[in-house]
C-alpha cells in the first residue's frame, strides 16, 4: 500500500505563488509516475501534471503549462507543484495520485484511471 498526503494549500491571490507538496510513504519505490489532479466544485477531476519516478520526464495540462512546475525530491519521496501567477480558474481541490506496478503503459499519463493511490486533496483558493 502507498499512503499519500497533500500539504500547502490555501488562499493565494491572482498573480501570486503557492507550493504544494505531496509526501509518499509505504510501498513507493516501484511507482512509476506521480500526478497532481485538481477537482472544482461542480466539475470533473482533471489532470494537471505528472512526474516519473526515476527519470524526471514531464506531462503538462494545457491550461497550467507556463504558470505550474511539477518537481520531485526522490530523497523525501515528495513531488511538489508550484502554482505561479494563478488565476481563479484553478480554485479547486488538488490532489496527487500515483500508480504503481503492473500499470499498463498504453494508458494515458492524463487518465484518472491510470493511478491506483491517491491522497485526501488539499484546497486552493484563488480570488477573483
Amino acid at each position: 500500500q502507498v499512503q499519500l498526503v497533500e500539504s500547502g494549500g490555501g488562499l493565494v491571490q491572482a498573480g501570486g505563488s503557492l507550493r504544494l507538496s505531496c509526501t509518499a510513504s509505504g510501498r513507493t519505490i516501484s511507482s512509476y509516475y506521480m500526478g497532481w489532479f485538481r477537482q472544482a466544485p461542480g466539475k470533473e477531476r482533471e489532470f494537471v501534471a505528472t512526474i516519473n519516478w526515476s527519470v524526471g520526464s514531464i506531462v503538462y495540462a494545457d491550461s497550467v503549462k507556463g504558470r505550474f512546475t511539477i518537481s520531485k525530491d526522490n530523497a523525501k519521496n515528495t513531488v511538489y507543484l508550484q502554482m505561479n501567477s494563478p488565476k481563479p480558474g484553478d480554485t479547486a481541490v488538488y490532489s496527487c495520485a500515483t500508480d504503481r506496478p503492473g500499470t499498463d503503459r498504453r494508458v494515458s499519463l492524463s487518465a484518472i484511471t491510470r493511478y491506483a493511490y491517491w491522497g485526501q486533496g488539499t484546497q486552493v483558493t484563488v480570488p477573483s
